[in-house]
């Protein structure tokens, strides 16, 4: 516990940052209109793709088990968030088309 504490203090401007940038992530998502919505996930579907590139490489260099682990977990939960992203843009598309 006291380790846990000891991290936390020492990197309590890194630990607020990220608080901070979730809370400003949330408010400026909850505030895109629809018609928006679709390039956005396009460009986060692109920088997922590097995202596990970059897991792929890093579980090819891997040392020690629990770095395989988190590489092959960031693969999966990127790949999922690419697939997620797909299947929305695809509705969001739909949305848009002249019905017949």
């Amino acid at each position: 516990m006291e380790n846990i504490l000891n991290f936390i203090f020492i990197h309590r401007e890194a630990i607020f940052l990220v608080i901070l940038s979730i809370f400003l992530g949330i408010e400026v998502i909850s505030h895109v209109p629809a018609i928006l919505h679709t390039p956005l996930m396009s460009g986060a579907n692109a920088i997922h793709g590097v995202v596990i590139i970059g897991a792929i490489i890093v579980m090819g260099h891997a040392d020690t088990t629990i770095s395989m682990i988190l590489g092959f977990l960031a693969v999966v939960l990127g790949t999922l968030n690419v697939v997620g992203g797909f299947v929305v843009t695809d509705r969001m598309l739909e949305m848009f088309k002249k019905k017949k």
